[in-house]
């Protein structure tokens, strides 16, 4: 399938799908919840918009760091671009497999080495995952201890599963940045496979170019276990940036005029929740799948009109904003081209 295609078909599936979730969300108490978008406190409503720019702030600054090992001069701005960009390709491809493989290209494009790159990225998703599965684990303890939710078989095994995937995927990504023969052991089957289909043709001139790729993509892995102050710096920086992105509901809360019915470490575990289950949803954006995690768990302090409207605005906020604020950076780098 042609790539702009599959971008077609994606864009048509979120069309689809934000115009069912906004269907959904509206057919019962339209006025009631366009009565509480009327009504929100626009100064509230900014505060959760700068809430996810400190977000992309830290993450790029998290980026930042792994890219000046590699090139010193690099600036953060470039970072922070690149943070913005992601967003778009994050937001418009299922489970946000867009990101990754365009934050590598955008390095490369600026002069860096495909090796470095990749090792920049995985090393940048590593700490990420480790921050969200934290926050996850973080999660699952308070509500074990103060029972936050109503228990609910679906969600605890929709949560569960959430959590098994994401640490799943640290383990890969271990795997895939430290073992060098595991690694080896992979290419060589799947260039013996290749070989014998007759798409490879000189199978030892392969296996040479593969093992010297690997060779130098683990040496520069190796950096992240060998800076421990940078490694445990940056875990930080995501996971301060994630309890400031699962803040948002709160402060949308606060728009709405209600200050009592959740407070903030309520709102940073309920999203930690929310996040879990939005992660394995095959659809951009998680789009159906977050919308369905944030009203089961927030409908545990708060209902009806408020709940949907909440609802609402925080995927404009943590969603929608970021993508089209990604494609305007996208047009802008096109035109200055």
């Amino acid at each position: 399938m042609k790539k702009n295609t599959k971008n077609f078909i994606n864009a048509l599936l979120l069309i689809g799908i934000t115009v069912l979730v906004l269907y959904f969300s509206l057919k019962d108490d339209f006025h009631a919840i366009i009565d509480q978008l009327k009504n929100i406190h626009t100064g509230w409503l900014l505060v959760a918009f700068v809430l996810v720019i400190l977000y992309w702030v830290l993450r790029s600054k998290a980026i930042h760091i792994f890219t000046k090992q590699i090139v010193p001069k690099t600036r953060y701005l470039s970072s922070f671009q690149l943070m913005l960009r992601t967003q778009f390709f994050n937001a418009v491809t299922p489970f946000a497999t867009g990101g990754q493989p365009y934050q590598v290209y955008h390095l490369v494009k600026d002069g860096m080495k495909i090796t470095s790159a990749t090792s920049v990225i995985i090393q940048n998703f590593i700490v990420y995952q480790i921050a969200i599965v934290f926050l996850g684990l973080v999660a699952v303890l308070a509500n074990h201890t103060f029972s936050l939710f109503a228990k609910n078989i679906l969600l605890q095994r929709l949560v569960g599963l959430g959590f098994i995937i994401n640490t799943s995927v640290i383990v890969i990504l271990f795997l895939v940045a430290f073992s060098k023969k595991l690694n080896k052991k992979l290419i060589h089957l799947g260039i013996t496979v290749l070989t014998k289909l007759r798409i490879v043709r000189n199978k030892e001139k392969k296996l040479e170019e593969w093992d010297e790729y690997i060779n130098k993509f683990h040496q520069s892995a190796s950096v992240l276990l060998k800076n421990k102050k940078e490694f445990a710096y940056t875990i930080f920086l995501n996971l301060l940036a994630c309890c400031l992105l699962y803040s948002i509901p709160v402060v949308l809360l606060y728009a709405t005029g209600d200050y009592q019915s959740f407070i903030l470490p309520q709102a940073i575990v309920t999203s930690a929740y929310v996040m879990l289950i939005g992660s394995f949803v095959p659809i951009p954006g998680g789009s159906g799948g977050l919308e369905f995690g944030f009203v089961s768990f927030y409908g545990n302090f708060i209902h009806g009109s408020k709940l949907m409207a909440i609802m609402l605005l925080w995927r404009f906020v943590t969603y929608y904003f970021g993508m089209f604020v990604g494609a305007i950076s996208l047009n802008m780098k096109k035109v200055k081209s």
